[in-house]
């Protein structure tokens, strides 16, 4: 590992840390550290960093803001790729955005709605950035990443980069190709429409208060839990078993919403884990269905 970071710093690829906490790079605030941690300051950085990674044959992972991910108190083996504000450009021509996977997906939704285009209402009150969202086809609202997506350049762990189209991401509920084969969504091209600026405002906003009032970002969250095993809902599932407000340790079912688990002091990720646990064999036991993650569990290998 060390001869990995003397080459990440000798590359001059971006900040580069040693023993990280992720912690500070997840919206639970949970997560143990990362043996190397790299924060590329551009897709060249970005590129030279996978280069490196793979020379020294490193396990690796991407992270954006961390609002999809419980990292384990143990931390992460290897190396967690950040794409932050370094890889976050933004073009827009006419009705064709073409934007960077480090981007904020809120504040791209704020800007286009601003600009009278229509397309992503949905994704006001998605943490997260835009890699994220392609990553896990997020959504809400009954549209997702799916409707709007033309393509995506994915960058592979042998450091080549191509544009990846719609039609080949393998879209489903909450799920894309890069799910299934390693791909750090570098940056997207996506498809709007023309529309009346004041009623897209109006529509985001509906979806920004719905969601401050229905979910509890008083408190380092995750969002969405658990996968909807449609036709039902998590949260109602949840609700319906009487486990809002469950607890164990620092994480908490939150009060308001039942898919949500809560830090609410200094959580740790066995806490969460065990929730996720307990929710799990009370929702099979009582409606025999099973529930699913929609965040992703990261635990360090033995």
């Amino acid at each position: 590992m060390k001869e990995l970071i003397t080459d990440l710093q000798n590359a001059q690829v971006g900040r580069v840390a040693e023993n990280e906490p992720m912690a500070k790079h997840t919206t639970w605030k949970i997560g143990g550290p990362a043996d190397v941690f790299i924060e590329p300051d551009g897709v060249d950085g970005l590129v030279e960093t996978m280069n490196l990674i793979q020379k020294h044959q490193v396990p690796w992972r991407a992270v954006g803001r961390g609002s999809n991910l419980l990292v384990d108190d143990a931390g992460i083996e290897g190396a967690v790729i950040k794409l932050g504000q370094n890889i976050s450009h933004l073009e827009i021509e006419d009705d064709i955005i073409r934007v960077g996977g480090g981007y904020s997906f809120i504040k791209l939704a704020t800007i286009i709605s601003k600009k009278g285009l229509s397309g992503l209402e949905f994704a006001g009150g998605i943490p997260g950035t835009v890699g994220g969202a392609v990553f896990m086809n997020a959504g809400a609202h009954g549209s997702d990443m799916s409707d709007i997506l033309i393509e995506a350049r994915v960058l592979y762990p042998d450091g080549s980069l191509a544009w990846v189209k719609n039609e080949d991401m393998d879209f489903s509920y909450r799920t894309s190709i890069l799910q299934k084969q390693q791909g750090i969504c570098v940056e997207a091209r996506l498809q709007m429409q023309q529309g009346d600026k004041s009623s897209i405002v109006e529509e985001m906003q509906k979806h920004k208060s719905y969601r401050r009032q229905t979910q509890p970002w008083n408190y380092p969250c995750a969002g969405s839990v658990f996968r909807n095993p449609l036709p039902e809902h998590a949260g109602a599932l949840i609700e319906k078993s009487g486990l809002k407000g469950y607890r164990i340790g620092g994480a908490q079912i939150s009060e308001l919403h039942g898919n949500f688990i809560v830090n609410v002091d200094n959580a740790k990720a066995q806490d969460v884990l065990a929730i996720i646990s307990h929710v799990q064999e009370a929702i099979k036991k009582r409606y025999d269905i099973d529930m699913r993650t929609e965040v992703e569990l990261v635990k360090r290998q033995a």
